[in-house]
């Protein structure tokens, strides 16, 4: 069957338009989650190394094969892939603002565990970001019609 399976046929059209919502949203959760553990576990690698990093490249090779960066590398290129798939699923105007809220854990994280400084105005932007995933959370994940001028799903 184009556009869908078989047993989405079968099912009456909200049922699947639910699944492809759950499943989307699922996929934006892990992407969100791989992008914040990873951007956490490299930064923390980094700020944690005892090498001094200058010129010469042999440092950085090393500190690639660190457990810390080398599992933020690995979570970042599994976010990459996650990404791309979420991002054929689902409009692009719905996914960057929903994964946006990876920025707000990460500045979290960063003040938690990591001891940075955010000030007021980062807080602020953070707040916005927040208010920008809750106008566009609720709203249809993919709004993009095929060429019969059915809405396309995945």
């Amino acid at each position: 069957m184009p556009g869908g399976t078989a047993v989405e046929a079968l099912q009456p059209a909200g049922v699947a338009a639910r699944r492809v919502d759950l499943k989307t949203r699922v996929f934006a959760v892990l992407v969100v989650f791989t992008n914040v553990v990873g951007n956490f576990s490299m930064s923390w690698g980094l700020k944690h190394q005892v090498v001094q990093l200058g010129l010469s490249p042999l440092p950085y090779i090393r500190l690639i094969f660190s457990p810390w960066v080398l599992l933020g590398t690995t979570l970042l290129i599994l976010w990459l892939l996650l990404r791309m798939t979420l991002l054929g699923w689902a409009d692009l105007s719905y996914i960057l603002p929903v994964t946006a809220f990876g920025y707000v854990l990460n500045a979290v994280l960063g003040r938690l565990f990591l001891g940075e400084v955010v000030s007021w105005q980062r807080w602020m932007g953070t707040l916005l970001i927040v208010i920008g995933i809750a106008l566009v959370a609720p709203t249809a994940a993919n709004t993009t019609l095929d060429d019969a001028g059915k809405e396309r799903r995945p």
